[in-house]
């Protein structure tokens, strides 16, 4: 190997990420948020208009819960197979095909119909919402390289929680004026609202169709997007030599940034750096990291299935407090979850830039949540009513929601770009059968033994958040997983025009 087949690993000069570049980034981001809070205010609209649907269409409690659970019926084979899907075909157009599809789906409740059209309406509304986490993060961490991923990932899982305590006043007030259609209608209208702003605004960013060394390539010619790639004048590396391919590396980000792609980059070229593009998706489901983050976050989406479909009724018939409480300890549960989504971005980021490895920075913070939510839900049903039963249900409820965007930002620093789309997309295919399986337990036990199965159903989540934590603390470990899939894959990489460092 000569002296020019790879660029210098730490910039001779000072550069920074455009302004325009950063703008677009964080109007993506924003977009994206916006995006999951009209997913999962479709999600919640028929819990909320429960009772005058039923009354409505004449269902008993039965067939209103086979509409609920036809939700999920293709939610996560839809889940994976458009996160194979997004390592083909761009991001942008699936977030844009998704938004219209769940507009359409609710369009027939609105004009009318019976249970077979509720029915029909959750199964392809299920379908098209299935894939929307993965695509929808994938998208958002194309802007940022790795180190600065936390807080954007941190917001798309916000935006779940914004979505919850946004749609639950605005929806019940809509349902109570205006009848439960009209909301559905809002939802509806909200989705092609949505797809409107996209098609202009929206689209991939310059990690998007990258190696795994976080080397930048140009971001999509494509309306706004031209114009929109790597500064290549004052934000390029000074007296960087052609690499591989005859081009340079671009400059992409702060100072930290570019020293750590610029190692990145030799590392690459070397042929000792992470998985390398082409890592078959089994290799990447086998590492330790993928399956810890998978497992952590399936308890997560246990919780979250649970504060969704079983938690108001717990509250109301469980613990004896009155709707208006229930409503207002509802909000507190969403509200803290979201302000520990952003502290955990805001420590792993802090604990990435100062060096600490992604082990303890996102593994072993995800992982302490995770089980103080754990505790908190195993001594829940033992204790006295009164504040400290406020306080450990706030704690075990609000404290699970960050493992979303840990696992998230976890699996896309381990998997090479190309294949980052699927590893994401299988992964919530995996934690979202928790969506299917925990409303159907937890209805199972109260049914069978009234309000002491809600006792039950809060050991059993203790014991997931428990699981789920130790997986965490003690599993995940990228750069581990990255060394060994490198070492594992033979051959040499194929030529890929969208990556800025080429095989000879």
């Amino acid at each position: 190997m000569t002296d020019t087949d790879v660029v210098p690993a730490v910039p001779a000069g000072r550069a920074k990420t455009p302004p325009d570049r950063r703008r677009r980034a964080w109007t993506v981001t924003a977009l994206l948020v916006v995006f999951m809070m009209v997913n999962f205010a479709d999600k919640s609209v028929l819990g909320l208009a429960a009772d005058p649907i039923r009354e409505d269409l004449g269902l008993s409690a039965s067939a209103f819960g086979l509409a609920n659970s036809a939700f999920f019926l293709l939610f996560s084979v839809c889940g994976a197979a458009v996160g194979l899907l997004a390592d083909r075909v761009r991001p942008k157009w699936l977030l844009l095909t998704m938004a219209v599809l769940w507009s359409l789906s609710q369009a027939p409740l609105v004009l009318g119909g019976g249970l077979a059209v509720l029915v029909t309406s959750r199964v392809l509304l299920g379908a098209a919402e299935g894939p929307a986490f993965p695509v929808a993060q994938q998208t958002t961490l194309s802007w940022f390289p790795d180190r600065r991923r936390n807080l954007p990932g941190a917001l798309i899982v916000l935006g779940i929680t914004l979505g919850v305590l946004v749609a639950a006043p605005v929806l019940t007030w809509v349902i109570h004026q205006h009848g439960w259609r009209t909301a559905v209608a809002v939802v509806a209208v909200a989705g092609a609202v949505w797809a409107l702003l996209w098609i202009p605004f929206g689209g991939e960013g310059p990690y998007a169709a990258v190696r795994d060394d976080e080397t930048p390539a140009p971001v999509p010619a494509d309306g706004p997007d031209t114009g929109m790639g790597l500064d290549t004048g004052a934000g390029s590396v000074p007296g960087a030599g052609p690499v591989p391919g005859g081009r340079s590396v671009p400059g992409a980000g702060s100072d930290a940034d570019r020293a750590a792609e610029g190692a990145a980059a030799v590392k690459s070229a070397t042929g000792t750096g992470g998985a390398a593009r082409g890592t078959p998706y089994r290799r990447i489901l086998a590492t330790r990291t993928w399956i810890g983050a998978t497992a952590a976050y399936f308890g997560t989406y246990w919780v979250i299935a649970f504060c969704l479909v079983w938690l108001p009724s717990f509250l109301h018939d469980g613990l004896g407090y009155s709707s208006a409480a229930s409503a207002r300890l509802l909000m507190l549960v969403w509200g803290l979850s979201g302000v520990v989504v952003l502290g955990q971005a805001g420590v792993t980021g802090w604990l990435l830039r100062s060096g600490v490895s992604s082990r303890r920075a996102r593994g072993g913070v995800g992982g302490v949540l995770l089980l103080i939510a754990a505790a908190a839900c195993l001594a829940l049903p033992a204790a006295p009513a009164g504040a400290t039963t406020v306080v450990l249900l706030v704690a075990g409820f609000g404290c699970a929601g960050a493992m979303g965007s840990v696992a998230a930002t976890t699996v896309a620093e381990l998997a090479p770009a190309d294949r980052r789309g699927g590893a994401l997309g299988i992964m919530n295919a995996v934690v979202t059968t928790a969506g299917l399986i925990a409303p159907t337990l937890v209805g199972h036990l109260v049914d069978t033994h009234g309000t002491a199965g809600y006792r039950e159903a809060l050991l059993i989540t203790g014991v997931l958040l428990l699981l789920g934590g130790t997986a965490a603390v003690t599993l995940i470990d990228p750069a581990r997983d990255a060394r060994l899939l490198s070492a594992r894959h033979s051959g040499p990489l194929a030529p890929d025009h969208d990556s800025p460092l080429q095989p000879v």
